[in-house]
């Protein structure tokens, strides 16, 4: 089954079901939260704290014109990984579960930053003391453990004998 008769059933289902649990996230602490408002869950280890960064992962900021570059970003990004999505063979669903999670994560944190000037809604908090990892929500998480996942499989691509990978570029 290529991508185009059909194999996009497991994109859809990945990318909808992270939008969802990220937009159903960020809105239940919008409603429940004050902007800076910090609740411990885990003693001060994992604690939610409500934010909006309005750059990209990290922190990272580009000045006033953030938003729209990394919405422009975003778009981009999306585009790229449909099509690497849509050439990766059926058979490779470890990648396409990859590259699915990390486009669920791109478009839910598209979708923050079109609907608000603000930024992105960040509330997941985890770190010891001072020592804190910047504050990130569930899109962050699809699309980090998407990367770590794709960038492992195309390395091991990489490292199959040329005949082993012969056939991963087409699909019968």
């Amino acid at each position: 089954m290529t991508a185009a008769t059909g194999g996009y059933r497991l994109l859809v289902i990945i990318l909808a079901s992270v939008v969802a649990v990220d937009l159903v996230t960020k809105a239940i602490i919008e409603r429940t939260f004050l902007v800076n408002e910090r609740v411990d869950v885990l003693g001060s280890f994992i604690r939610l704290t409500y934010i909006h960064n309005p750059g990209a992962a990290f922190g990272i900021n580009v000045g006033a014109s953030s938003r729209v570059i990394f919405m422009a970003l975003s778009a981009v990004a999306l585009v790229v990984l449909l099509w690497m999505y849509a050439y990766t063979p059926a058979p490779d669903r470890v990648r396409r579960w990859a590259i699915a999670l990390i486009c669920g994560g791109a478009l839910g944190n598209l979708i923050d930053r079109i609907r608000s000037p603000r930024g992105v809604v960040d509330f997941v908090d985890v770190g010891v003391g001072s020592l804190r990892w910047p504050v990130f929500n569930v899109a962050d998480m699809a699309v980090t453990m998407g990367a770590i996942v794709l960038a492992i499989s195309l390395w091991r691509e990489e490292k199959r004998p040329p005949a082993a990978s012969a056939g991963q570029g087409s699909e019968t």
